[in-house]
């Protein structure tokens, strides 16, 4: 399971409908509203 790193929620990645790439690593959101707020600024969420 991988964290939306937005909101906290927990995301099955192989059901994942929104993704996200930043510096190589993938990010899995629950909404498209958390994948639209990451990719406005992911260096803020990207851990």
């Amino acid at each position: 399971m991988a964290k939306d790193p937005i909101c906290g929620m927990e995301v099955e990645e192989k059901n994942a409908k929104w993704t996200s790439e930043y510096k190589g690593k993938k990010y899995y959101f629950c909404a498209p509203g958390c994948k639209k707020k990451f990719d406005a600024d992911p260096a803020k969420y990207a851990k």
